[in-house]
């Protein structure tokens, strides 16, 4: 019989670089694997060479003299600024005392002016007091007894006077006899004398009121008077200043 081929089996194409590339990336060998753990160490520490030699080394060539000397230096500008904060601070506090000081005599001669335009009778003041209100019914009262009892007033304590709501009493004021009633401070004023007091009530009235004192002196004039103790009252007439014609400030003082 003749012989019969037997079938062969089909034989695979030789594989090129490019097949065997792909086979290694997708199943490395245990040799590979690690060389790539060699390689990925290898630049990491590249890496860190780099950063460390990019560190700022201006320092790390100097003696240690040459250091001392930048220690001397740095300890000597940290004392002149403390030294600049310590002058400022005192500069500081200085200036706030000197201020403190010319508000607080600001304050004081601002106190003395309103004290003074007030004495003087400049401007317009409020505050308790009484009202002390004459009515002439048997003759007119006698100027100088009125006068006394302004004095009394004034050594009772009053600060602020007014007659009839017309007129400012003042140290300068003057009480005057005249026809129909009294002049003061060259104002005629007409029964009944409405004087209006500021000060503490309870002295005031006393300095009416004592034996023998106002009261007594213009009943016994044929007057009658009336006294109100008053928790406010409105003092709006006032002085207009004159300039003097002889006085002048003392440059001395």
């Amino acid at each position: 019989m003749p012989d019969v081929d037997e079938p062969q089996e089909p034989q695979e194409p030789t594989p090129t670089g490019r097949d065997r590339l792909r086979r290694a990336m997708l199943r490395p060998s245990r040799g590979q694997l690690v060389v790539a753990v060699l390689l990925a160490l290898v630049g990491y520490a590249a890496v860190t060479q780099v950063r460390f030699t990019n560190v700022d080394d201006t320092y790390a060539g100097y003696r240690e003299q040459d250091l001392i000397d930048v220690l001397n230096a740095l300890a000597n500008q940290t004392q002149r600024a403390e030294s600049e904060i310590v002058r400022l601070e005192r500069t500081r506090d200085d200036l706030r005392s000197s201020t403190g000081a010319r508000e607080a005599a600001l304050a004081q001669a601002q106190q003395q002016a309103d004290n003074l335009a007030i004495m003087a009778g400049l401007v317009p003041v409020t505050g308790p007091g009484i009202r002390v209100t004459i009515t002439e019914t048997d003759g007119p009262v006698d100027v100088d007894t009125v006068v006394d009892m302004v004095q009394e007033l004034r050594s009772a304590g009053a600060e602020a006077m007014q007659v009839n709501g017309e007129v400012r009493v003042v140290a300068q004021t003057a009480f005057e006899d005249a026809e129909g009633g009294i002049k003061v401070g060259g104002e005629l004023v007409t029964s009944p004398y409405v004087f209006d007091v500021i000060g503490a009530p309870d002295a005031l009235h006393g300095a009416i009121d004592f034996p023998q004192g106002p009261r007594s002196d213009l009943e016994d004039e044929g007057a009658t008077v009336d006294v109100d103790e008053l928790g406010s009252l409105d003092i709006e007439s006032v002085v207009t200043p004159r300039k003097p014609d002889y006085a002048q400030p003392d440059a001395s003082q």
